[in-house]
């Protein structure tokens, strides 16, 4: 049985490093990285060598870059750092999950800027939750985060450095397969050009090397975002949060449906161009009593027809917030209306629950002096 533990790391911990005037080179693309090198007068391909060792190998320092010679680790160290978001506190769960506190680059004991990521271990693969902002400025009435407001947006290094953290961190359990679904804080569309770098980054078989099938970017319904994204020669699959079957319902929990509306929102997943191995993904977040009726899924199932998409079900995970879990009879109830539609559905129990890990729940608890609330 794994016990539920807490552990906190000071701030002498190397890894929680002050705001450097360097450059960081987590995040940057290859192409960067031969502009760096190129000013302290190198051949392009010891950018190749940095990039390599950076996602590759996932080395920790500059001075780790062992097909670098020494004299340009330290001119390099000179005018860049590498630096990894400092694990601030982890909360391990009963199930196994972990939910990171992580302090991200530009932080200072004047000013903390941190973030929630969470890790899934499974049987045979494990799932890294990221965030791409601190705090969202989306305001889902069901959702803890948005508690927070946006405090900021994070830089592809901020995203990267999640799932590198997470990797590190459980390095001698890991199993083949990793998935990274960007469905923590924020709203990844609305950070898009910082979250393609990193997604760029990502999938790049030279670089961390996941595959596009096993990375999943979630979004409230930002049209903008989803038109460009599917303009993308390299980009995850994509998840609309739903959450409503008409817009009335919609408006009252998720005020961006009142700039982009269902009507439009579903036109735009009819127009986006899927992979032959790929089908959008709804998720339906389920408030008992409120959005969980057989006639919503009805509505639900009719608003898909015709789209090639599977729904996630999600039971609303307890917080402070006017709502409760729907009873478990009520989501059979639903997910066999959408099942008897032709429509494939699946219910998703999120992990995590007693360390406020579980989808909705990331709210940056141990650290209220963060909230400066500033919504859309």
């Amino acid at each position: 049985m794994i016990v539920k533990r807490e552990q906190s790391v000071t701030s002498s911990d190397p890894n929680i490093a002050l705001a450097s005037p360097r450059a960081c080179l987590l995040g940057k693309p290859l192409e960067e990285l031969r502009e760096l090198v190129s000013t302290l007068g190198e051949p392009t391909y010891r950018a190749s060598q940095i990039y390599h060792a950076l996602y590759a190998e996932r080395v920790r320092t500059i001075d780790e870059v062992s097909s670098l010679p020494a004299d340009l680790r330290r001119r390099l160290g000179a005018v860049a750092h590498l630096f990894l978001p400092g694990v601030v506190r982890r909360h391990q769960s009963a199930d196994g999950t972990v939910r990171y506190v992580l302090r991200l680059d530009g932080a200072s004991r004047t000013n903390p800027t941190t973030v929630e990521a969470v890790f899934m271990p499974e049987e045979k693969r494990q799932t890294i939750c990221i965030s791409t902002q601190a705090g969202c400025a989306v305001n889902c009435q069901f959702c803890l985060t948005a508690t927070l407001g946006l405090l900021r947006n994070l830089t592809a290094a901020d995203i990267l450095g999640q799932v590198m953290v997470a990797l590190e961190d459980n390095r001698t359990a890991l199993k083949p397969q990793t998935n990274v679904v960007l469905m923590g804080q924020g709203e990844p569309l609305l950070n898009y050009d910082a979250v393609m770098t990193a997604l760029r980054i990502l999938l790049d078989p030279k670089g961390l090397a996941i595959s596009p099938k096993h990375v999943t970017l979630s979004t409230s319904g930002i049209i903008p975002g989803i038109e460009k994204l599917a303009t993308e020669t390299v980009r995850p699959k994509l998840a609309i949060s739903l959450n409503a079957s008409n817009d009335e319902q919609r408006n009252a929990i998720m005020p961006i449906n009142r700039k982009y509306p269902l009507k439009d929102l579903l036109e735009a997943c009819r127009t986006y161009p899927l992979r032959a191995w790929e089908h959008l993904t709804f998720e339906y977040v389920l408030l008992g009593g409120f959005n969980d009726h057989p006639e919503d899924a009805r509505r639900v199932a009719k608003l898909i027809s015709n789209l090639r998409a599977k729904v996630n079900l999600i039971p609303w995970n307890p917080g402070e917030l006017p709502y409760h879990p729907p009873d478990a009879a009520r989501v059979e109830v639903f997910r066999k209306i959408l099942a008897d539609k032709g429509h494939l559905v699946f219910v998703r129990y999120s992990r995590g629950q007693d360390v406020m890990a579980a989808c909705g729940q990331l709210a940056l608890l141990e650290a209220p002096e963060l909230v400066r609330p500033q919504t859309l």
